[in-house]
């Protein structure tokens, strides 16, 4: 038998199955939105998140004050990370996304009307910041519940690489971008920017299809978010991706100290490149995604990526040129999207409908809390040992916590999406719920 394909067919064919799979583009009119939304409000926030420490800085003079934002912003992350996720499970998730992204718009008005001022002052600029914390912390276990309910079971990996391909171009190219428009056009013009991409992310969301809570959902209360505490618990496979990304970040995010390092390695000019190494290695995994899907061993893979991530900032902190030290960035950045992406794979086909909004939460404190903490303690270890020494022992330690945790939690390692019966159980709910005739509208 002859082969009749077209010369170069084969080459063509293998390099589709390495780029992202749009499936859940093309298949789920609300997860365009909610993408295409994401995606504008990214930009509109990185401008913000570099301008309003530059106006904190030009009000005070006070590199405390400036670290200060990171300490006002961790207690409402907190406190509404747990109970957005029980106000996710009871409410519409809809409703709970549109107001609260309303919302992060009257703030940015706020910092627009604040900044026009003949003098700015600084308290609005921490009860933004705050403020804007709880609004996130609301909201993302809502846009995580959400979900599994406009994609299909077996598109999910799909989902969250595009997801995260969407964070990843905000965060290369916000930045830059933040930095020209602060620099040269002054703060109202990055405040007015974010309130208008703010306003048509509204526009995007608000198309979105009523998304009511399942009839097993608990009403928001201590008792509900103990509940989904207690199943977070119960399942050690999920326990195990919450600490594996705490740790990692806790001991090897050296975005504190990258100012300093740059300068140690007498590179003051790569300080911008540092920064967008780590995201960039993490958009090269999602535009070649498409491996993810024959994947099924997600626990190993979370492992694997976990300790090869605290590899490279190891390698990171013991190389002296500038070009390797933003090679080995980078690569951390890709070991780091694998591992994130196949926790959200995890969490995704595995939790239940009436408990996501609930775990959306703790998997919102697993990897927003360990940053925060890990950039006071790269800090610290900075201070007391010094630079390169806090970026290569972080990265040891963390390679190190990797593996201990790996022995004492065989249900990580042992994870098959093909078998694991709380992926089971989802894949067939999902099958019949999609079989079910469908409910007639109420007149």
């Amino acid at each position: 038998m002859t082969d009749d394909s077209p010369a170069g067919a084969a080459p063509v064919s293998r390099l589709r199955a390495l780029l992202p799979d749009l499936t859940p583009w093309r298949a789920s009119a609300d997860f365009r939105k909610v993408w295409l939304a994401g995606l504008v409000s990214t930009f509109g926030s990185f401008l913000t998140f570099v301008a309003l420490p530059v106006q904190i800085k030009e009000l005070t003079g006070s590199a405390a004050a400036v670290g200060a934002i990171g300490a006002v912003e961790l207690v409402p992350l907190i406190v509404c990370g747990l109970y957005g996720g029980a106000l996710a499970d009871a409410l519409d998730k809809r409703g709970l996304i549109v107001w609260t992204e309303a919302g992060q718009a009257v703030l940015s008005a706020a910092l627009l009307l604040n900044a026009l001022l003949p003098r700015p002052a600084v308290w609005p600029l921490y009860v933004v910041a705050a403020l804007s914390s709880a609004l996130v912390s609301v909201q993302r276990p809502a846009l995580d519940a959400l979900l599994p309910r406009i994609v299909a079971h077996d598109q999910l990996p799909a989902a969250a690489s595009l997801n995260a391909l969407r964070w990843q171009v905000g965060g290369v190219a916000g930045p830059a971008l933040a930095g020209v428009v602060v620099a040269y056009a002054g703060l109202g013009w990055a405040y007015a920017t974010d309130l208008v991409t703010f306003v048509v992310s509204v526009l995007f969301v608000i198309g979105l299809a009523s998304s009511p809570p399942s009839h097993e959902a608990a009403k928001p209360s201590l008792r509900a978010i103990a509940e989904g505490a207690r199943y977070a618990w119960s399942r050690k496979e999920l326990l195990g991706t919450y600490v594996i990304d705490i740790a990692a970040m806790l001991f090897a995010l050296p975005l504190a100290v990258l100012p300093f390092l740059a300068d140690e390695l007498g590179a003051p000019w790569a300080l911008g490149l540092m920064y967008a190494a780590v995201p960039a290695g993490a958009m090269l995994v999602s535009l070649t995604s498409g491996w993810t899907a024959r994947v099924h061993r997600h626990g190993r893979a979370v492992v694997l990526a976990a300790a090869l991530w605290g590899a490279a900032i190891t390698a990171a902190g013991l190389s002296h040129d500038v070009w390797l030290v933003l090679l080995f960035l980078t690569l951390g950045g890709a070991a780091d999207m694998v591992s994130g992406l196949f926790r959200g794979v995890m969490w995704n086909q595995t939790i239940p409908d009436e408990l996501r909004g609930r775990l959306a939460g703790i998997e919102l404190l697993s990897y927003s809390v360990g940053p925060q903490l890990g950039q006071t303690y790269m800090g610290g270890v900075a201070a007391w040992k010094g630079v390169r020494t806090s970026v290569w022992s972080g990265g040891l330690l963390c390679v190190g916590a990797v593996g201990l945790l790996a022995l004492c939690l065989p249900k990580l390692m042992t994870y098959d999406a093909r078998t694991n019966e709380h992926a089971v159980r989802q894949r067939e709910r999902r099958a019949e719920a999609a079989a079910a005739p469908p409910v007639p509208a109420e007149r």
